[in-house]
Parts: structure tokens; sequence; C-alpha cells
């Protein structure tokens, strides 16, 4: 009996301690796919009439992942003080919808790269040729900004005497469409590693959850 509830005690530290770590890696998450939506160069190409909606569908997945762990965590400290099996039930739900909203947004990230892509540079090129018809006025700036967030000039690299607004410390003309390219895969890598990495811990909250709850179960069949 002692040595049962010895280790009872034992998984709900370890649990508690988990739920602390899931606290805190839902805030980095979120910090993590708010930056990638609103403070990256991502942020720059989506423009007042199209966005990357491919690319910013994965980011949603991840924040709302992110969202729901730092609120998850809550059923697990309770269930655990409480040795509540109904919160710790509930508890092992959310963790199993985490579980399965990262492995989308992971899945999502490397299958759905290439159409990122092209709906990125697509948004691009509609700037460019809008700029071709009529280099003035917000378009003008709106070219302007994307050059300076992709440090590059043009769609193939070469624009760069064309009268097309670039920045001024760029030393070789880089293409646009081929930085776009850089810029996605990089950010989609990214997101499908925080994706896998999360739904892999998510695991082990699972196991320390079903284990505790066994753990009651059998206690209170003996009493």
């Amino acid at each position: 009996m002692g040595t049962g509830r010895g280790g009872m005690r034992c998984i709900k530290i370890l649990l508690c301690i988990f739920n602390t770590t899931f606290w805190l890696a839902g805030l980095a998450v979120i910090a993590f796919g708010l930056w990638l939506r609103f403070g990256g160069v991502m942020a720059d190409i989506a423009s007042d009439k199209r966005s990357p909606e491919y690319f910013f569908m994965g980011l949603y997945v991840l924040v709302g992942a992110g969202a729901l762990m730092t609120t998850v965590g809550f059923f697990g400290c309770c269930g655990a003080a409480r040795e509540s099996q109904c919160l710790l039930g509930a508890f092992f739900a959310c963790l199993l919808v985490i579980f399965a909203a990262e492995i989308t947004a992971g899945v999502f990230a490397f299958i759905g790269k290439k159409v990122a892509i092209q709906e990125a540079q697509k948004i691009y090129e509609d700037i460019y040729d809008d700029y071709m018809k009529n280099p003035g006025g917000k378009v003008n700036r709106t070219i302007y900004h994307l050059h300076m967030a992709l440090q590059c000039c043009g769609k193939d690299g070469i624009e760069q005497q064309m009268g097309l607004p670039c920045p001024e410390n760029i030393q070789l003309p880089k293409s646009c469409l081929v930085e776009i390219q850089k810029v996605i895969d990089a950010n989609l890598h990214l997101v499908g590693i925080v994706g896998i990495a999360i739904a892999g811990i998510t695991i082990f909250g699972m196991i320390f959850s079903m284990v505790l709850c066994c753990a009651i179960r059998n206690t209170r069949d003996m009493i």
C-alpha cells in the first residue's frame, strides 16, 4: 500500500513537471507562430488583396495548438492534485487533440511546401505586374518594401537597372522568386520540426496521465 502511494506520488510530481514544461512550450509555440505570421518576411509578402493562405493555415493550426497547450495544463495539475480520474481523462483527451493538431501542422508543412511557394510567388508576380503597368503610388511602396524585406530585385534578378525600386545595398542582383522559395522553405521546415517535436512531447503526457489514472483506480479498488 505504502509502495503504491509512493509510486503514485512520484507520477504526480512528474506530471506536474510535465505540465509546467508544456505550458512554457505552449507560450513559445504561440510566440513563434505569431512572429512568423505578423513579424517575419511572410507578413511582408501578404498584400492588401491577397495573402499566402496556404502557409498561414499551417501557422493558424500551430498557434491554436499552442493556445490549447497553455490551458490544458490546468486539467493535468488539478487532476493530479485532486486525484480525479475525470480531470485526468479530460487532460488525456486534450493532449490527444493537440497531438493530432501538431502532427497535422508538421505533415502539412512538409507536404504542402510546393503549393505554399507557388502561392507566395504568384502574389509577388501580381505586385510586379501592377508596378509595370503603373509604376507609382502605393504599389511603388509595396514592391520596394518587399525588395527590402527579401533583399532582392525583380523576378529574374536582372531588373536592377530597369528602374525598379531596389535596395541600394544589393551587390549582386537576386531574383525575388528564388528568395521567396528560400524563405518559405526555411520557415515551413521550422514549422514542421516544431509540430513534430510538440507531438512527441504530448505522448509522454498521455502516458503519465494514464499511468496516474490507473494508479488512482487501483488504489481505490484496494480501499
